[in-house]
């Protein structure tokens, strides 16, 4: 019997509220996979929620370390290693340390860029931050930013993003790094009321886009559900056409069950009763 794809799943955990490792576990583990969670922080609530002077906020950068040396002594090996949000420079820098100790040759490295959204950093994000988050992708083989991330990867103001195939093509080939990594720009929108992502495949050198109705609303922790299905159709062989096209499908059908539902949309999308979906 073959064995499942390792992963090593490097976010923060927000008790109240789907996004981040509550997304990333249970639905690469519903993929197959066996993942390793390494926790940047742990939030009593995810950062969409207003704030409160009850809000717990638990930095886990001095226990990143010790946590992956235990790893490595007990013979850790990586098929994939995902990143998400970062909340310090200093995270961004340890990240770079563990890829050098557990990257293997055939290792997938997928970072998501987490830096802003809606045309803008997110309030932590300083510009030496975006500039050493810029270094650490550069070290991947798969980036999957949306387009306030990929403006800030490439310097370009969020009022330049492509609205068309044609720039969203320019902007693909100028992240790919002349090839040398795959790109998907989620937040993709090419006709009124549709959204998806557009890719480029390092292997091939094709551009792909996928498209699905747009639900209306704002739904924190899709980034992090696109990224998961695309990781865990990647780590089953599939193509990077078929697995961004499978992973906005997914996240469309996961928003539309959540308006369905009622409910409240700071909550997150209703993933868990659509994971069988995932299931081979």
């Amino acid at each position: 019997m073959k064995q499942a794809p390792q992963v090593a799943a490097i976010h923060d955990l927000s008790g109240f509220g789907r996004c981040s490792m509550g997304i990333v576990l249970p639905v690469l583990s519903a993929m197959g996979n066996r993942c390793s969670t390494l926790l940047t922080a742990y939030l009593s609530a995810h950062t969409a929620y207003p704030p409160s002077e009850r809000s717990v906020f638990l930095d886990l950068t001095d226990r990143m370390k010790p946590v992956w040396n235990h790893w490595a002594e007990l013979g850790a090996r990586f098929d994939a290693i995902y990143s998400g949000f970062l909340g310090s420079a200093e995270q961004i820098d340890l990240l770079r340390t563990f890829l050098e100790r557990f990257r293997g040759r055939n290792t997938l490295v997928l970072v998501d860029p987490v830096m802003g959204d809606h045309g803008k950093p997110y309030a932590t994000y300083t510009p030496e931050m975006c500039a050493r988050m810029g270094s650490l992708a550069a070290q991947a083989d798969l980036i999957t930013p949306n387009l306030t991330e990929a403006a800030i990867l490439l310097g370009e103001p969020y009022e330049a993003a492509p609205t068309g195939e044609g720039e969203t093509e320019t902007w693909l080939r100028r992240l790919s790094m002349d090839g040398r990594r795959s790109v998907v720009i989620t937040g993709v929108c090419l006709s009124p009321g549709q959204v998806g992502a557009g890719c480029l495949d390092r292997t091939t050198g094709r551009i792909s886009f996928a498209q699905a109705p747009e639900i209306p609303g704002h739904f924190p922790g899709t980034g992090d559900l696109f990224s998961s299905v695309l990781l865990g159709e990647l780590l089953r062989g599939r193509s990077l056409e078929t697995a961004s096209a499978r992973a906005v499908s997914f996240v469309q059908s996961c928003a539309a069950y959540t308006l369905q539902l009622g409910t409240p949309l700071l909550d997150g999308v209703e993933f868990e009763p659509l994971l069988r979906q995932l299931m081979e």
